[in-house]
This record gives C-alpha cells, structure tokens and sequence, in this order.
C-alpha cells in the first residue's frame, strides 16, 4: 500500500514554474515516508457525505453497544469517531482508487469461486 500511495503522490505532483533560465522545470518526485507512530482511529462504519461545492466531507462512524440490553432487542449508539475532509481533487483520486480497489475484490472472488467449483467432491 505503502508503494501505491507513493506511486500516487509521484502522479500528482503540483507542476512547477519554469527557472528563470528559460528551462522547462520537471515536477518533484515525492517519496512516501512512513510515520510508524501515527495515530490510527478505528471506524466500523461511514456516516453523512456532504459535499459544499468546495470540500467533501466524510464521516467516521464506531457503533456502541449500551450495557445490560437484551440479546432480542440490543440498544446502542453510532458516535462520530473521524472526519475527513477532501478538496474536490484529492475525493476524485479517493473514489477512482475505491473503483480499482473493488475491481481487484471482485477479480479475487470470482477466482476463488471457480477454484471452489474445479474442486472435485469426494464421492460418497
């Protein structure tokens, strides 16, 4: 993942101004840098998308769940645990990858479904 948001950051770097020299400029080329101590926050659902005309919004949702409910009927909440705010840019480039993401998925499963059908059943 790490190669892929390097990758990324190495396609969409902001072009520079040519040098006084009449030289044309080529743009920088990013490398990513890991930060290990990152704070992660953990989210098991999204909430509202709202989009202004300017910035996306996208809220991080985590369910939890009240104390002494009945297994039947179990009471909770969903508390806002992130928010991200994307310029218009940075959400096209978020959603683009999700599209390549989900293909991926897709592509595995369909391959794991016909290995399990190739799979031949032991007879009875």
């Amino acid at each position: 993942m790490a190669e892929e948001t390097a990758k990324a950051s190495e396609t969409s770097a902001p072009q520079g101004k040519p040098p006084a020299t009449g030289r044309a400029s080529t743009p920088p080329k990013l490398r990513y840098q890991d930060i290990p101590d990152l704070k992660e926050t953990f989210a098991d659902s999204i909430g509202q998308w709202i989009f202004d005309g300017q910035m996306l919004r996208i809220e991080f949702t985590v369910t939890r769940l009240d104390p002494g409910g009945t297994p039947e009927q179990p009471t909770g909440r969903r508390l806002p645990a992130a928010r991200m705010v994307l310029t218009p840019m940075c959400a096209v480039e978020l959603i683009r990858q999700c599209q390549q993401l989900m293909a991926a998925l897709e592509k595995a499963a369909a391959g794991a479904q016909q290995a399990t059908a190739k799979t031949p059943t032991p007879a009875g």
